[in-house]
């Protein structure tokens, strides 16, 4: 992914999102992050309609980092949508949340997540977890070739 291409973050509480930020800002990650805090505002983002209907269609985000409890629209079902579509089925999407029951995991997985993260509990572990997340998916990571 280069650097010109967005990251979703789709959070709802407010101190994830900010320690995500900061995290992301430390490990010197430049992309542009866009914040949708809840599943229907990441849908309406992710296929240009309510608020981002003017966004270009063709500049899909180079990663989505999903959490799964969302008010509205759970991030399983924003998964399910984006999977469903094909304008987002291979935008990567790592489900970076703090749920800890196995099932939310094997849902992730067969609804199509190419990653699952726990949150650590504890600042620093998961400043690192953000930190590793943006490093793979920003630098390492070779994108599907558009086309």
């Amino acid at each position: 992914m280069n650097n010109d291409k967005v990251i979703l973050l789709v959070e709802d509480n407010e101190d994830d999102e900010e320690l995500t930020l900061r995290s992301l800002r430390k490990s010197n990650i430049a992309n542009e992050v866009v914040v949708a805090r809840d599943g229907s505002e990441a849908l309406e983002y992710l296929f240009c309609e309510g608020k981002y209907a003017d966004r270009d269609p063709s500049s899909n985000p180079g990663v989505v980092l999903l959490d799964l409890k969302l008010p509205k629209l759970n991030g399983i079902d924003v998964l399910k949508r984006m999977r469903a579509d094909e304008r987002t089925q291979l935008i990567p999407v790592v489900v970076l949340t703090s749920s800890s029951e196995d099932e939310d995991m094997l849902q992730s997985y067969r609804c199509g997540a190419n990653s699952y993260v726990r949150k650590p509990v504890e600042f620093g572990a998961f400043a690192d977890a953000v930190a590793n997340l943006g490093l793979y998916w920003v630098l390492l990571n070779q994108p599907v070739p558009e086309g």
